[in-house]
């Protein structure tokens, strides 16, 4: 039974391709057009009663969110790939934890640097300038945070790739590339380090060419 992954060409969906491509499953893919509000149409809405993004769809079982998505990926293919989970419970634990981190502090302000800098032009909305110095000094802090974390560790759980570092590609290249904001990456060694590294792994590069940012 093929996998099948709904909307890829968004960045919270990539999340779940790109952990797709890492551990070698094969998978379809479904395009959601968000402006044309697919993600509100019954069909839509009854795989993901929420109508968000993104979907995955394994035979008769379905999950939403896509950090959840990658850890099923992770656990269900645990034997194929690289072991994105770690190998031990303390690693998992490690491994959860910037999860969440990812989730809970990087997250928020980047998206709000996004909504208002990248696609706010493309909607015809005026960007709050407020938002974005305010979103940019909150994750100035949390990359801050980072740098001392990666100057102890290669990756964010330690010295081995796991999700939590995938989980934070598509965004952060919204940060380095449309967003114009590379040098909060660029400006902390280590941060800078450990972005070259993953954003350079073959799997973020096959993402990045076939779904390519929709702007």
């Amino acid at each position: 039974m093929v996998l099948t992954i709904y909307a890829p060409l968004f960045a919270s969906s990539k999340r779940a391709v790109v952990t797709l491509v890492e551990k070698g499953v094969e998978f379809e893919s479904v395009n959601v057009d968000l402006l044309k509000g697919e993600q509100r149409q019954p069909e839509y809405i009854a795989i993901q009663p929420f109508g968000k993004i993104p979907v995955l769809v394994d035979g008769d079982y379905k999950i939403f969110e896509s950090r959840a998505i990658m850890r099923y990926i992770a656990e269900k293919y645990r034997s194929q790939g690289p072991d994105l989970l770690g190998k031990t419970i303390e690693e998992r634990g490690q491994v959860e934890q910037w999860l969440d981190v990812e989730a809970t502090s990087y997250h928020p302000p980047l998206l709000a640097l996004t909504l208002n800098i990248v696609f706010a032009p493309l909607m015809g909305f005026p960007a709050d300038e407020k938002v974005i110095k305010e979103s940019e000094e909150k994750l100035g802090e949390v990359l801050d945070v980072y740098e001392a974390q990666l100057s102890k560790n290669e990756y964010l759980a330690g010295d081995f790739v796991s999700l939590a570092d995938l989980a934070h590609l598509p965004f952060t290249e919204y940060l380095v590339g449309a967003i114009g904001k590379a040098y909060m990456i660029k400006d902390r060694k280590h941060v800078s380090a450990w972005w070259d590294k993953i954003s350079n792994r073959a799997a973020w590069k096959e993402v990045s060419e076939k779904y390519a940012l929709p702007v």
